[in-house]
């Protein structure tokens, strides 16, 4: 199964933000032990390199390890060296989806109007981020669908298992969940982590139940 198809089947892509290396790998197992298979660690994030290494090593295939907040082509490269499947971006950087696709991982540029989300598509995006996607709405998709049925839309910012289930039925392939998922304000420990797991596992349920009802 191509990259692209797996995260489409995976619905959820955790949006990890403001971890450490300290415990990057315990978060990814318990979203993985949950069900949420892939996994985007924003850039600005101190020793980000570090933190996709570990988990492309530790976890292998059993996660897709990704970049999110990739504003330029050169950090584009690094990630992909250090291991990332995935480049995400807030905006619509052409040089940043070549990048991506001379290195064969997956472009995933966020966009906002249907002018941009063409644009970021005629140049080789395979998915676009629609962002900030709690601006207009899960119907959103899909009145951007009704001219471009072609493109694969995947909404970020403002999402959470209350409303996630609209966006998949309006007809988003799949969606980025950051803080409602994993908040990195809160003490990682033990009890952080089985909850993250079972949170994992709710957004994963939701997105089924969604899918199903279509």
């Amino acid at each position: 199964m191509r990259l692209i198809d797996q995260i489409q089947e995976n619905g959820i892509v955790a949006v990890i933000r403001g971890t450490s290396p300290d415990n990057i790998v315990a978060i990814a197992k318990s979203l993985h032990k949950g069900g949420v298979k892939t996994l985007e660690i924003t850039v600005e994030t101190p020793k980000v390199l570090s933190l996709i290494e570990q988990v492309a090593e530790e976890l292998g295939d059993e996660v897709i390890v990704g970049a999110g907040t990739v504003l330029d082509p050169e950090t584009a490269r690094a990630a992909i060296m250090a291991g990332a499947r995935f480049i995400f971006s807030p905006t619509v950087n052409k040089e940043t989806i070549k990048v991506a696709k001379r290195y064969g991982v997956v472009s995933i540029p966020g966009a906002l109007t249907p002018t941009e989300i063409l644009t970021a598509y005629e140049n080789g995006a395979d998915i676009i981020k629609v962002f900030p996607a709690n601006v207009f709405g899960p119907s959103y998709i899909k009145d951007i669908h009704g001219p471009m049925p072609q493109i694969p839309l995947m909404p970020t910012g403002g999402l959470d298992v209350d409303n996630v289930g609209a966006y998949i039925k309006n007809g988003a392939v799949a969606a980025g969940i950051g803080s409602s998922l994993v908040n990195m304000k809160q003490q990682v420990n033990e009890e952080f982590l089985i909850n993250l797991e079972n949170k994992a596992r709710q957004f994963v349920d939701t997105v089924k139940e969604a899918r199903f009802s279509l």
